[in-house]
């Protein structure tokens, strides 16, 4: 059977919102994170198109020349008034079922992510009706998969402890090392130094080497 190409699903927040618990996060940062993600995503072996869920309105135009000839098809999705990160990927899954290609998830938050790692996720994916990649701390979801056959049981349920939640639900978990960058996901300011260590984004790596802009006293 020949491996199935792939629809991946990103949901990105409005970067002046995104990454709450990250200490001193700016919105410049935030979105660093998410744009070295999709770009890593788009050049993974296998992938055929993302489908970028998003409120930021500017994101489209960011990613527009990052995403180009020879990658990945690109599109994005405003989410409008949909609130949340279950309700957005639900946007993006009837958005993309149509597609013909089996679907992931992938979150935003993987600033040191390498395609060939991803590509290889993918790949032991391919080989269960629907699978998942618990985050470096073994709790959280960074992907979440489904082949054509199972798209209509994917249903997402990110949150605490959604790994376990995603297993119980019928996802095989894949056994990724702890540091795959697959599994390198940003919430905390900790989280971010260990992607500094595994080897961060071009778009990040600038956004932690530009200075802090200047306060205006009243």
């Amino acid at each position: 059977m020949s491996a199935p190409s792939w629809t991946l699903i990103v949901p990105v927040r409005r970067a002046d919102t995104a990454k709450s618990r990250l200490a001193d996060v700016t919105p410049e940062l935030a979105r660093a994170i998410a744009v070295d993600t999709i770009v890593a995503a788009s050049r993974a072996p296998g992938v055929a198109a993302l489908l970028v869920v998003t409120d930021d309105p500017e994101l489209e135009q960011v990613l527009a020349p990052l995403v180009g000839q020879g990658d990945a098809e690109l599109r994005v999705l405003q989410q409008g008034s949909v609130e949340g990160l279950n309700p957005s990927i639900r946007l993006g899954i009837r958005a993309a079922e149509d597609d013909g290609r089996a679907l992931a998830v992938v979150l935003g938050d993987l600033p040191a992510l390498r395609p060939a790692e991803l590509g290889s996720a993918l790949t032991a994916a391919s080989a269960f009706p629907r699978a998942v990649v618990a985050d470096h701390l073994g709790t959280g979801t960074t992907l979440l998969t489904a082949l054509p056959s199972a798209i209509a049981h994917l249903e997402p349920a990110f949150g605490a402890d959604s790994f376990a939640r995603h297993v119980r639900a019928g996802h095989a978990a894949l056994e990724l090392g702890p540091d795959s960058t697959v599994r390198a996901d940003v919430d905390t300011r900790a989280d971010l130094e260990r992607a500094e260590r595994l080897g961060l984004g071009q778009h990040t790596s600038r956004a932690l080497a530009a200075p802090p802009l200047p306060s205006h006293a009243a």
